[in-house]
């Protein structure tokens, strides 16, 4: 029997090799799931298996920094739908929540399903399944039970700060009061014990539309936003003093106390610097400028003066977000939706009660006008991109994407609204069909604004009609050069959350899109930024193509994407596997081939056989 020195290589390819420096046509050979040689002309005949690959990418597997995957895991190990983008790594435990501890289940408080309903947007039937899939109730159980399914990527967790307190606390406490000094002390106490096991550091969470899920604290928001700047100090110092990350949301309400809690990345006032990955860098439609504020802030904490090293995360993309009806992250901003959302999925009587009851259309009605007209100190600051609120309410930002009527699949809001107002004026032919006919003669007589617009909507149809708004990086203006700078970090992918509102599986490769629009060699930085950057920053064993490093590999046909628009492949798609639909996004030809510890596990479109059924990645901990 023939003995081979590797088991694959792989010729011919332009290699990247994550430094940022050139590319260069090397070939790469694989033995024992490790890189065992890089060089020119590599002998084909020492291989069991040769992949020729002229003509494409050939980089490290990619990491993505911020994800909500912590669930779907457990129910299908091999995430296809991060392997087929040509992630070999992806961070779990972001914004406060994950599922380190356990279920946590006490009584009637089911603090995984409370958390994240809201939060991420997943339903309740879905959350269950993967709450009956949680077999641990610590933090080492659960980085160690990673061995024992077959998992594709491999995975790093932070410990997520609501779960934190839920587990010293209860959830009740953790939203009615403060820890005592023993729950802080216990609570530093299962802080270190994980960063000693390996975990990446601690998740915070701000942004003020977080809300659980389950009565009777549908009006509260998470547990990690009734912690005390004090608390906060305490346990940030055990992830400080073991040069571990927080990964953190900023507090919107209060941008003051915002850069106040940034500041404790500072090693000038606190002793030493704490890593931080914060939300986010995106040049939004309604504060296209709010970017340069935190990125000057960064530019200043991590000066020598301050000694700080913060990096908000950049998405790769423009930021579509879809809403069922008014069910979807954006309208959770203003207080009126916010009770509409907070209703279970599928008590449609509940919110018809609501959109029916005088007193919530009256606040309904002032939160949707707020800052859009008028002379008033709102409308000012909307209009110098200051605004209170950054929910979309234009209707011609607003695009049908699975209306009650055909007709309007495609237009905005405004373009149906003007021709109701113009039928509603006695003009009939602007009616188009007979399904528009009759959907325009529903509408109350006369139309008052756009705001009756949307009430007649959400009451006649409740959550079946489904709409897209692209919130920041409209047409990528500013995208790239946010990917780019040195205060920021590729992420904020939310890859696995809001699975029918997002589908940002692909900003990796909309990153490396963009890159290519400029330069090779900016191709190679951004990959550099999507590898070795993040792996460093983490302090994770990946994102490299040294020898000895497991073989974690993409490549990537650079001709298919130039011409591949993200937005076009974006869908909503039934999965068997949640038996509800999900957002994803499914270039075709973009990603040829993906290694995972030197097994292919996506090849010619498709997964492979070795995906989800052998254990290839592993859990990532930091050192």
């Amino acid at each position: 029997m023939t003995q081979f020195a590797w088991d694959t290589l792989i010729c011919n390819a332009l290699l990247f090799d994550g430094s940022g420096g050139a590319p260069q046509q090397l070939d790469i050979a694989v033995k024992d799931g490790k890189i065992a040689a890089r060089g020119a002309g590599l002998p084909l005949s020492q291989a069991a298996q040769v992949i020729e690959a002229q003509g494409q990418w050939l980089m490290p597997g990619l990491l993505d920094i911020h994800t909500h995957l912590d669930l779907e895991v457990d129910l299908e190990p091999g995430l296809p739908e991060v392997v087929r983008h040509g992630t070999t790594t992806v961070l779990v435990g972001n914004c406060s929540l994950g599922t380190c501890f356990g279920q946590q289940v006490e009584g009637e408080q089911n603090p995984i399903v409370d958390c994240f309903t809201r939060v991420e947007n997943i339903p309740k039937s879905v959350l269950n399944k993967c709450v009956e899939a949680v077999t641990w109730d610590n933090s080492a159980d659960y980085l160690d039970h990673f061995r024992d399914i077959p998992l594709g990527p491999n995975v790093a967790a932070f410990v997520p700060h609501s779960m934190l307190r839920v587990e010293v606390m209860g959830l009740q406490d953790s939203i009615s009061r403060e820890p005592t000094e023993a729950e802080l002390q216990q609570m530093e106490t299962l802080l270190a014990q994980a960063m000693d096991q390996g975990y990446l550091g601690m998740s915070t969470d701000g942004l003020p539309f977080h809300y659980l899920a389950n009565e009777p604290h549908t009006d509260q928001r998470i547990p990690t936003q009734f912690a005390s700047f004090k608390e906060m100090k305490r346990l940030l110092k055990v992830v400080r003093d073991r040069n571990r990350v927080w990964q953190t949301t900023p507090i919107l309400e209060n941008r003051a106390k915002a850069f106040l809690y940034f500041l404790l990345t500072s090693g000038r006032l606190f002793g030493r610097t704490l890593k931080t990955s914060a939300l986010s860098t995106i040049e939004f439609v309604l504060a296209p400028k709010a970017h340069k504020g935190f990125l000057g802030f960064a530019s200043l904490v991590n000066s020598r003066l301050l000694r700080g090293n913060i990096h908000f995360q950049a998405l790769g993309t423009n930021f579509r977000i879809w809403s069922d009806g008014i069910v979807s992250p954006l309208y959770e901003e203003l207080d009126s939706t916010c009770k509409l959302i907070a209703k279970e999925y599928d008590d449609v009587e509940g919110r018809m009660a609501l959109l029916n009851d005088p007193q919530f259309v009256e606040e309904f009605r002032r939160d949707w006008q707020h800052g859009r007209g008028g002379r008033n100190l709102a409308t000012l600051r909307t209009r110098l991109g200051l605004p209170d609120k950054l929910v979309i309410r234009d209707l011609d930002r607003m695009i049908f994407d699975g209306a009650p009527v055909g007709d309007w699949d495609g237009e905005s809001m405004q373009a149906v609204y003007d021709r109701l107002e113009r039928f509603q004026r006695g003009v009939a032919e602007e009616a188009r069909s007979d399904a528009e006919r009759e959907a325009f003669d529903l509408f109350p007589r006369p139309l008052g604004d756009d705001a009756d617009f949307m009430l007649h909507m959400m009451r006649t149809y409740d959550k079946s009609f489904r709409f897209w708004a692209d919130v920041g990086n409209v047409g990528n203006r500013a995208t790239l050069d946010l990917l780019l700078h040195n205060n920021t970090m590729p992420g904020f992918n939310d890859s696995g959350a809001h699975i029918t509102n997002m589908a940002f599986f692909d900003t990796n490769l909309m990153s490396l899109k963009l890159a290519q629009q400029q330069s090779l060699q900016t191709v190679s930085t951004m990959i550099k930024r999507l590898t070795r950057d993040p792996a460093e920053f983490f302090g994770l064993e990946a994102g490299s193509l040294e020898i000895g490093a497991q073989a974690d590999i993409t490549l990537v046909d650079p001709e298919v994407l130039r011409n591949w628009d993200s937005n076009e492949t974006r869908q909503l798609l039934y999965r068997e596997l949640f038996q509800h639909n999900q957002m994803v996004n499914r270039p075709e030809g973009v990603v040829t081939r993906v290694l995972i510890k030197g097994e292919t596990v996506w090849c010619d479109g498709a997964v492979t056989e070795a995906l989800g059924t052998q254990p290839l990645g592993r859990a990532l901990r930091a050192a």
